[in-house]
């Protein structure tokens, strides 16, 4: 059933029912339960955590091994260590569906979104509307000066493909973790939807900022911005699929741009903690707070998606507590 004033950006093409989903419960509230459940919700985290640095160190050593037994060459700027990288993010999205699944016996496709599956509709609404005002503004945050390297002609074509065929996963494997099941996880701790959205907005945001390294006051806050634009477009439309395009796009951006100018990604990476920013790494934020404007002003008339089985909620309906319906698998 579709509500009548649902936005343009979350109508789907192929509305389905939900099954395991409990209905009219938000996005991150799907784990709450009578009681808090605090040690499954730390169980999953740590297990995610377990995830992001696991898988990381495993594909980053394999790189380094084939580097150097069949390339002669070490150091974290090659284009195997980039695959290493994105593959260990990606590996994130089935991860996180099997951590959930085993924790909470929760279905794997509702962490796609309430629909309990992957809206490409959405994704393909998002992508076009917004996709290209981001990548301008991208763009222009890297007209400051750069430090190109020589690198082989190889290498570029490469890091190109890379970047094209493997950024955007990982970018998606990111939100998996964060925005979705760490999102989720926050949320049902909360006693309510809104402050649970509010935990799980503010927490996974500076917790993602914190370990992506710097405290360098201009970077710091591009990534706060950039986080905290996820985790509340991932509320308001019951999903990540626009939190995918808007990550992906950005960091497709970035890294292409990277190729195109000579620069040393890796190397860039690596060295992070002693990064110094500059006003324009704020210039990204700018088009992303207007975008996340934009999707809150369009859920404005029936508030943060919900599941399909129910129905839209009249405007100001607000989440009444724990979920009736089983979460288990069946």
């Amino acid at each position: 059933m579709t509500h009548p004033d649902r936005s343009w950006l979350l109508r789907d093409d192929r509305p389905v029912p939900a099954p395991g989903v409990p209905p009219g419960i938000e996005y991150h509230r799907v784990y709450a339960g009578g009681r808090r459940r605090v040690l499954r919700g730390l169980v999953a985290i740590v297990l995610l955590l377990a995830g992001f640095v696991g898988f990381a160190v495993l594909l980053t050593r394999l790189s380094e091994i084939v580097d150097a037994a069949l390339f002669a060459r070490s150091g974290p700027s090659t284009p195997l260590r980039q695959a290493a990288g994105a593959l260990a993010l990606a590996a994130l999205i089935p991860y996180c569906m099997l951590v959930q699944r085993v924790v909470y016996g929760v279905r794997a496709a509702s962490l796609h979104s309430v629909a309990g599956r992957f809206r490409f509709g959405v994704l393909g609404r998002a992508l076009l509307v917004f996709g290209p005002p981001l990548l301008v503004v991208v763009a222009l945050g890297s007209l400051g000066p750069v430090e190109p390297v020589g690198w082989a002609t190889a290498d570029l074509v490469w890091f190109f493909v890379i970047g094209m065929l493997l950024t955007p996963l990982a970018a998606a494997g990111e939100e998996y973790g964060f925005r979705g099941l760490l999102f989720r996880v926050l949320g049902s701790w909360a006693p309510g939807a809104r402050s649970g959205a509010v935990l799980g907005i503010v927490v996974t945001t500076v917790l993602f900022s914190l370990v992506h390294g710097t405290l360098d006051p201009f970077l710091f806050t591009s990534y706060l911005v950039l986080f905290s634009s996820m985790a509340v477009v991932t509320w308001r439309t019951g999903g990540l699929e626009v939190a995918v395009v808007l990550h992906g796009v950005y960091n497709v951006s970035a890294l292409v741009l990277a190729t195109a100018l000579h620069v040393d990604v890796g190397g860039a990476l690596a060295s992070r903690s002693a990064a110094v920013g500059s006003w324009t790494n704020l210039v990204p934020g700018a088009a992303l707070v207007l975008i996340t404007a934009a999707v809150w002003w369009t859920t404005r008339g029936t508030g943060p998606e919900r599941t399909s089985a129910a129905g839209w909620p009249a405007r100001g309906a607000r989440d009444a507590g724990a979920p009736t319906v089983p979460l288990v698998a069946r």
